[in-house]
C-alpha cells in the first residue's frame, strides 16, 4: 500500500505544479492515479496553470490540525500545508498517490510511507531565478534566499527516486516524466494522445 505513493519535491521555480497540471491533463480519470489534494493557508490561485488547492485561514488550519484532519502537515515559506487523511485514502484502494510535498517534510513522510517514490523535479540555478522574478511574489532578496536553500534529496532505504530536470519545454519535460512514471507501472498510466 505505501509503495504506491508518489511525493513530489523540489525547489521553487521547478516549474512542479505546472508539470503536475500538464500530467493530470495527459492522464485519464479512469487510471489508478490520484492527485493529493493540499489544504494551505494561502489565498486560492487565479492562474490556470497553478494548483488548485484547499484554501483555509490560518486559524481554519490550526483547527484542523488539533482535530486530527491532516495525515500530513509542514509549514514552508511562510505557509502551512496539509494533505487530510482523505487524500490519502486511494492508497487504501490500491491507487497511486501524487503528493506535492516539501523537502523539508521528506524525512518524516519516508518514515510514515516506507518503500514510496521520491519526485524530485528541479532546474538549473539561472532558469529557477528567471522564473520566481516572473511569478513576481517575493522581492529580490526572497529569491536569492530560496536560491540558496541548498536541501539534499536522499532516498531512504526502500524507496526508489525519479529526478526530472525541467529545463526544456514543457510537452518534451512531461512526455519524460509520463515515461518514468509509467515504468513504475505500466497500468497507473493510460494516457490520452489528444486531451479533451
Amino acid at each position: 500500500m505505501n509503495s504506491r505513493l508518489i511525493y513530489v519535491v523540489g525547489p521553487s521555480g521547478a516549474g512542479k505544479d505546472t508539470l503536475l497540471t500538464w500530467l493530470k491533463s495527459r492522464v485519464r480519470t479512469s487510471s489508478l492515479l490520484h492527485w493529493a489534494r493540499r489544504t494551505i493557508d494561502r489565498p486560492p490561485s487565479t492562474k490556470s496553470d497553478s494548483e488548485q488547492h484547499e484554501s483555509i485561514d490560518t486559524f481554519g488550519f490550526e483547527k484542523l490540525l488539533k482535530e486530527g484532519a491532516f495525515a500530513m502537515h509542514w509549514q514552508a515559506n511562510s505557509h502551512r500545508y496539509g494533505i487530510r487523511f482523505q487524500e490519502i485514502a486511494p492508497l487504501y484502494q490500491f491507487k497511486w498517490v501524487i503528493v506535492n510535498g516539501s523537502r523539508g517534510y521528506l524525512p518524516t513522510v519516508a518514515s510514515d510511507y516506507p518503500g514510496m517514490t521520491i519526485l524530485h523535479i528541479t532546474a538549473d540555478k539561472e532558469l529557477l531565478r528567471k522564473r520566481l522574478i516572473d511569478r513576481g511574489r517575493e522581492s529580490n532578496q526572497l529569491i536569492e534566499e530560496r536560491l540558496r536553500r541548498e536541501v539534499p534529496i536522499i532516498s531512504p532505504p526502500g524507496s526508489s527516486l525519479i529526478e526530472i530536470i525541467n529545463n526544456g519545454s514543457l510537452e518534451s519535460v512531461g512526455s519524460l516524466l509520463l515515461q518514468r512514471l509509467g515504468e513504475l507501472e505500466s497500468t497507473i498510466l493510460i494516457a490520452d494522445p489528444f486531451p479533451s
